[in-house]
């Protein structure tokens, strides 16, 4: 009997063993296949990664060399805009003095019997602005604004073109491209200042009907007309607001700060254009670092449609703002124009502008709030 067990317990033994060699021969398969299936699926992860991180190219531009055009392409736009800047500069400035006038113009503007024409008769018909044309730059947006401008300002226009942006229809205040258009004249105008040229800016919807030359102030970093209204004190930051459509800035490195500052503080504010961010800015710690020199214009010597009223006896530019529609804001400010025709040439000392009717009913005006000078 003990025999008898002995036997059985050593078949069980073997078969226990036998048992165990199986299932180690399939656990190494098993760890064979799922080590497979793992290298398979983190070889597909890295190759789908890596083919993600491949920009796509033209078929018949390899990659490196893609990239190179890009570069190329806007070195070339930069060169080809500046190219004969600094030959209109010195031609175009104020005698013993680095100072330029600056205006925007695209297609749309250039038009025949447009706002350039309305811009340019003002000074013409001013009281001691036609002097002033010969110092006047255009920025040209497009070709056809810069071959108009040719045709009536000779050497004194600049092309700056945008790659991948159309400036060339009417863009109104906020709408499509507006806002890169602001941003692109911020950068421009910066560019002035390190080649050490003073500028006075100018919306060219704006009609010049005297010199305003003398009502600023010698040696301030920055002089602004006021948006809406003046507070009564020439260095309040807090209630004044800048016009980014008139502003005279002399050249120094506290004003290529400023520039170079307001710029970059367009990616705080994204979507606003440059007069709301120099608005949001003016006061900032920077600005004060820095100790830039920043004044503000009367609302009697430069004006504004978004003014209820104006003096005729006193005002020196007037803006054509607050207004929606092209063709509203030259009708009007070839009415403020006939106006001063009739007040300058005949001596009507009770002569008046007349309202712009067309550009108050364009945006609903009413006359705003009356805001207490503070003196």
């Amino acid at each position: 009997m003990a025999s008898f067990r002995a036997t059985i317990n050593s078949l069980n033994l073997q078969q226990v063993k036998q048992m165990m060699w199986q299932l180690q021969a399939k656990w190494r398969e098993f760890k064979w296949a799922v080590s497979l299936l793992l290298l398979t699926v983190l070889l597909y992860v890295v190759v789908y990664h890596s083919a993600s991180l491949v920009p796509n190219f033209p078929a018949s531009v390899a990659p490196v060399v893609a990239e190179k055009q890009e570069i190329n392409n806007i070195d070339s736009i930069e060169a080809e805009d500046m190219i004969n800047l600094e030959g209109i500069l010195k031609e175009a400035s104020m005698k013993d003095k680095k100072t330029v006038i600056i205006t925007l113009m695209n297609q749309a503007w250039a038009e025949p019997n447009s706002t350039f024409d309305v811009f340019v008769e003002s000074f013409r018909i001013g009281n001691g602005t036609s002097k002033l044309l010969p110092h006047i730059v255009v920025m040209c947006l497009d070709d056809k604004a810069y071959s108009r401008c040719l045709d009536v300002l000779p050497r004194r226009c600049i092309l700056l073109r945008t790659a991948g942006v159309d400036f060339s229809v009417e863009n109104r205040y906020m709408v499509g491209d507006y806002v890169k258009m602001m941003w692109r004249r911020i950068k421009f105008l910066g560019s002035l200042l390190k080649l050490g040229y003073n500028f006075l800016f100018t919306d060219m919807d704006t009609i010049w009907l005297r010199d305003p030359f003398p009502r600023l102030v010698a040696d301030v970093d920055f002089q602004a007309a006021c948006n809406l209204f003046f507070s009564g004190n020439f260095s309040d930051r807090q209630h004044n607001e800048v016009n980014g459509g008139f502003k005279f800035v002399t050249a120094n490195h506290r004003t290529i700060k400023l520039y170079k500052y307001w710029y970059k503080s367009r990616l705080r504010f994204p979507g606003k254009h440059d007069q709301d961010v120099l608005n949001y800015i003016r006061s900032d710690q920077y600005i004060n670092k820095i100790g830039l020199d920043m004044r503000f214009i009367d609302t009697v010597d430069v004006g504004s449609f978004c003014q209820p009223n104006w003096d005729i006896t006193k005002v020196s530019v007037l803006h054509g703002n607050c207004c929606i529609g092209q063709s509203n804001k030259v009708k009007d400010l070839r009415q403020f124009l006939e106006d001063w025709t009739i007040f300058f040439g005949n001596g009507n000392k009770k002569r008046s502008f007349r309202q712009p009717m067309n550009c108050r009913r364009s945006v609903g005006w009413r006359p705003p709030r009356k805001h207490k000078r503070r003196g």
